[in-house]
């Protein structure tokens, strides 16, 4: 796809899973790319992969771009990253160039978006809030799904930069509604998630075959998103190599539950579940794959979901 004419003056902030392919699309469309990893080493790389330009500080993406897209853990680096380290001026906010705008595609908390937002209204710049849906794959196919909050014209100004790299993107609302929208989508994952390695494990022990439940499922009531791409590629091959965090996954379903108790929803699956999750991630670690809920899953039952029929268990 072009990019827009004329081409623009693109910052972009972290360069991990996601954010290293989704800058290279825009690369690749003929926009001027601006660069910034908390990683030194991988901005250089990245940069000098994609023909862009290394920088060291946000106030110096800030200076060079028009629009500033940032892919980074939380909404509270985002914050830190657009307003800057206390006492020091290198934040985007100390940069940025008349009528520029954030572009955040992180997974954030939406109180906090709107937080950021406000103090870069104050310097006359815009927000975006447009996370992803799609996985590292998606990132690297220009796959992904955004879900966008924000004014419509603000959005219609980031629009085309969003086509490179998705395909699809959805409006949820003002500012905010983006970030409110991808806590809850990862909050209805992680349940099904959990559901879903509990039935396995259950109908392994009884004797079915994993592998068959999973072709049963994709053609029944129980398929999911988990079923159909991840419980054979990840788990039934004993790999566990999802490159999304289980971390960041229990980090999103805490935001789902905060604006569950923010707007008074009776919530007792998400609660229950984040319980579930916290378990499974003290007992993985802080840099285990997602994949790693349902080994934990195996082992409260000592029954790990291989392929294949085994003798019934039980009483």
């Amino acid at each position: 796809m072009p990019a827009a004419n004329p081409a623009l003056s693109l910052g972009f902030i972290g360069l991990g899973v996601m954010g290293a392919p989704m800058a290279g699309h825009l690369a690749r469309a003929g926009h001027r790319l601006s660069l910034l990893d908390a990683d030194p080493a991988r901005t250089r790389a990245v940069a000098a992969e994609l023909g862009a330009t290394a920088m060291a500080t946000p106030a110096e993406v800030a200076a060079a771009s028009d629009i500033v897209i940032s892919m980074l853990p939380n909404g509270g680096v985002v914050q830190q990253v657009a307003l800057g380290t206390p006492g020091r001026d290198d934040g985007l906010i100390h940069g940025l160039r008349p009528g520029a705008l954030l572009l955040d595609c992180s997974s954030a908390e939406p109180w906090l978006t709107e937080a950021t937002a406000k103090a870069l209204a104050a310097r006359g710049a815009r927000m975006v809030d447009a996370p992803v849906s799609g996985a590292a794959w998606g990132a690297a196919e220009g796959n992904l799904v955004f879900m966008a909050g924000g004014d419509a014209a603000d959005l219609a100004r980031v629009r085309p930069l969003l086509d490179l790299m998705g395909r699809a993107v959805f409006h949820l609302g003002g500012l905010g509604s983006g970030h409110a929208m991808k806590c809850i989508n990862n909050l209805i994952t992680a349940l099904t998630f959990s559901a879903t390695a509990e039935g396995l494990v259950i109908g392994k022990r009884y004797g079915l075959d994993p592998a068959a439940m999973v072709d049963v499922l994709n053609e029944s009531t129980g398929q999911s998103w988990i079923t159909q791409n991840h419980i054979r590629q990840r788990i039934l091959s004993r790999s566990f190599d999802d490159p999304f965090k289980l971390a960041l996954m229990l980090k999103d379903m805490g935001i789902a539950n905060a604006l569950a108790r923010e707007t008074g929803s009776a919530a007792p699956m998400a609660g229950l579940g984040q319980q579930l999750w916290q378990a499974a991630s003290r007992a993985a670690g802080p840099e285990a794959s997602v994949s790693e809920l349902v080994r934990w899953v195996e082992q409260l039952s000592g029954t790990p979901v291989t392929p294949g029929a085994g003798p019934r268990q039980g009483g």
